[in-house]
Order: C-alpha cells, then sequence, then structure tokens
C-alpha cells in the first residue's frame, strides 16, 4: 500500500484548490491500474497564519506501489500548483506503507497539526525517520500538512464525508451557475445527514465558495449515499468530475478541553473547551461585534467575542447575563475566545432591583448613602435593593453559530453527541 499526502497548492487570489488536485491524481492512479481505497481530506489548525480559508491537507490510499504513484502526483501538481504565488509553498509526502501500519509518532503529529503549529525542519526529519520520500516546491512549507494527511487516518477516531462537485476547469473566475431553488430542496431532503449545505435563516447558499477556484459546490455529512442523491436534485452548469473526501470536518477536532481556573492562561492560536462563568454584562461595540466577560474559578476575566459574522448567534450572547455558568468553544486570539458554541449549564433567575413601595406601588428612592431606599410619598422604607425572578430568553444547552459562519472543522449541533440539549442552526 502506499499513502500520499499533498498540501498547499492554492492561493487565496489565484484560486485552484488541493482537493482538486488530489482528485486529479486518484484518477490518474485508477488509470495506471492502482486502485483508489479512500482520500482523506484533513483540516489542520484553523489559525494557522499561512492558510487558506480552510486550511485542507488531502491523502491517498492507494495499492499502486510508491514510485509509481509519487511520480504520478509530481506530475499533476507541478502544473497545477499556484506557486507564482509567493504565499503557496507545496508539498508532497509518500509512504510507501499501509495506513494502518502509519507509525505513532506521524500520527501523533497530525494530532498535534490540527491543534498546535509545527515546523518545516522538524516535518522534514521525522518524515526522513519514518522512511518517507518528502518532496517541496517554492520553499515546500506544504509537507507540514502533507506528513499530516498521511498520519491522519490513525490519528483520528471520528470522521465525516464531503463530496465535491468540481465545474469545467476553464470555467475558473467566472460566476458559477447553481440554482438555488433545486439546492434549497436537496439539502431539505438530506437534511439531518447532510448539513451545512444552507443557511436558511440567511437565505445562503454555503456549499457554494466564492473563491475563483475549480470547486462548483461541496455537500458535507455523515452518509455518503445520501450526498450523492443530493448531486442528482441539483441543478447547475456542467460538472466535470465528482470526488468523495472522508474527512474530520465536523468534528470538533480541533478543541482541547481546558481544565484551567485562569483562562489568562490560554494560549493564543489554539482552540478549546473550556467551563467558565459570565463576568459582566454584554457590549455591542462597533462593527456589531458583541464581546462578553468570562471566568474561571480565579483570574482575571477574559473576553468572549461573537464577531458580525456570526449574525443571529450574537442575539444569544447578547441575552447572556453575569453569573451564568457556561461551557465555551472556540480559538483565543490576542487574548480574546472567538466563540463558535458555547453551552448554558446554569442561568441567573434573579437581579437585584429598587424595591418598590407596598403601599403605593411606586418605585422608591435612595434615602441616602447606606441608609437604604424610601418612598417619598408614603414615607415606607426599605433596608436594600430586593431580589426579583426575571426572565430569560436561553435555556439550558448548547447554542452554536449559524451555518454561515461554521468553522469547517467545528461540530454542528445537529450530529449529535453532546453532553446537553442542543439547539441547532439551519
Amino acid at each position: 500500500m502506499t499513502v500520499i499526502g499533498v498540501d498547499d497548492t492554492d492561493s487565496r487570489q489565484r484560486g485552484m484548490c488541493t482537493t482538486y488536485l488530489a482528485a486529479r491524481i486518484a484518477e490518474r492512479i485508477a488509470a495506471a491500474g492502482g486502485s483508489i481505497d479512500e482520500r482523506l481530506l484533513v483540516r489542520l489548525n484553523p489559525a494557522v497564519e499561512r492558510k487558506t480559508r480552510g486550511n485542507a491537507a488531502l491523502a491517498i490510499h492507494t495499492d499502486l506501489d510508491a514510485d509509481r504513484a509519487g511520480a504520478i502526483a509530481r506530475d499533476e501538481l507541478g502544473p497545477l500548483a499556484e506557486t507564482d504565488d509567493p504565499r503557496t509553498s507545496p508539498g508532497l509526502v509518500v509512504a510507501d506503507c499501509d495506513p494502518d501500519e502509519i507509525i505513532d509518532s506521524v500520527a501523533q503529529f497530525a494530532r498535534d497539526a490540527v491543534r498546535e503549529f509545527h515546523d518545516l525542519d522538524a516535518a522534514l526529519e521525522l518524515a526522513a525517520d519514518a522512511g518517507f520520500e518528502a518532496a517541496g516546491w517554492a520553499g515546500g512549507h506544504g509537507r507540514i500538512g502533507a506528513l499530516a494527511a498521511v498520519g491522519a487516518h490513525r490519528a483520528f477516531a471520528e470522521w465525516t464525508y464531503e463530496l465535491i462537485a468540481y465545474r469545467e476547469f476553464e470555467r475558473c473566475g467566472t460566476p458559477r451557475e447553481v440554482d438555488d431553488a433545486s439546492l434549497f430542496t436537496a439539502a431539505d431532503d438530506a437534511y439531518p445527514d447532510a448539513w451545512d449545505t444552507v443557511d436558511r435563516a440567511e437565505d445562503e447558499a454555503v456549499c457554494v465558495p466564492s473563491a475563483p477556484g475549480p470547486i462548483l459546490y461541496g455537500l458535507r455529512g455523515d452518509d455518503p449515499d445520501a450526498l450523492r442523491g443530493m448531486v442528482a436534485k441539483i441543478d447547475s452548469e456542467p460538472v466535470e468530475r465528482t470526488a468523495l473526501f472522508r474527512t474530520n470536518q465536523g468534528t470538533d477536532a480541533h478543541l482541547s478541553d481546558a481544565a484551567v481556573d485562569d483562562l489568562t492562561t490560554l494560549d493564543d492560536g489554539r482552540a478549546y473547551r473550556v467551563d467558565c462563568v459570565v463576568a459582566g454584562e454584554p457590549e455591542t461595540r462597533a462593527g456589531g461585534h458583541v464581546f462578553v466577560p468570562i471566568r474561571g474559578g480565579y483570574g482575571d476575566p477574559i473576553a468572549a467575542a461573537a464577531f458580525e459574522p456570526t449574525k443571529r448567534f450574537r442575539d444569544r450572547v447578547r441575552a447572556l447575563r453575569t453569573g451564568d455558568e457556561l461551557t465555551v468553544c472556540g480559538e483565543v486570539s490576542d487574548g480574546t475566545l472567538k466563540l463558535e458554541k458555547f453551552a448554558v449549564r446554569a442561568l441567573t433567575r434573579t437581579t437585584l432591583t429598587t424595591p418598590t413601595c407596598p403601599d403605593c406601588g411606586n418605585r422608591m428612592s435612595s434615602a441616602g448613602r447606606d441608609q437604604g431606599y424610601r418612598c417619598r410619598d408614603c414615607g415606607t422604607s426599605a433596608p436594600g435593593k430586593v431580589e426579583v425572578e426575571v426572565d430569560r430568553a436561553l435555556e439550558r444547552g448548547w447554542y452554536e453559530v449559524p451555518p454561515c459562519a461554521r468553522r469547517h472543522v467545528a461540530k454542528p449541533l445537529v450530529r449529535g453527541g453532546f453532553d446537553a440539549p442542543t439547539h441547532p442552526e439551519r
């Protein structure tokens, strides 16, 4: 068996897509007489600065011998990679072994690649120790992701699927032609086996990208047959080819459980699942971004943020109150936790308010510093503020950003497996 890993062939400005390269490599291998056991689409740490939008690396599992498979991969990569972009730095790793026999250190490297940061020298040393061939273009920084893709099969226990339809290559850079009505119908028919296809509240086709690459649309879900059935229902411009990938998308593989009392110790560039308490009232700032202070058992609070692109999720954050107990998930950047989802564990259901006069029903006034409150009309008094019940717009359970704002690797609530009731967004 042979495992081929590729990464970093696309460009934010010029387009292309490494999944397209992987699909082409797989077809060439099949034409050469090799079988394709699987294609893997592996989402790596979304905080990596060098990434394009999804930070995906790709792997191909085949029974074609490593020399022939590697030669095909190099032959396809050369003309397709967008190396005119100075940020594009392709990498290729070829492993002459069964995916199940990838050594532990490479599997751990893949696990860490979705939560931590690796440098190129360490990746090359590990690839050499494992006896893998590694090749790079324009600096070859993509060899980090390529090695992670090689180790991914052993690294992750939870998988989903993405079926990608590619447009005719000469159409790249032109507006995509996908009929929204048929797409929304296909999404409704396949839900919840297929998810994050559309955002119904925003009336947005989430699965249709805007970047100038070869992807026409990408359908995500837990059931490959459901995804294949959707393709037959979607009216669009001609589809050049399709490819099914097993992927760690939608699994929360990037989140680390953090049992910390001082949230200021959380590291930038990492994503966490952490328990906390709301330490102040939410604030909407310029641009429509919503910030709320949270803290652990001790230490200074940090800000949790729901940025404008998260749309209606911001209303969930605005509904939080001081003292609410939460579990929050998201990436820490410049000391701020960027919310992806949160669970309400306990809600503050009372608040202190100025008392009302029991005789006339009017609100009392302060009687002076540390002297309680007094009704100006009746002369009745009260020693201090009183506790009253308040209605809450939130319930116990998990809330998430909508599909239009969801990171590829973040787990949608509709997939289940959460430890409290869920309130999925569609």
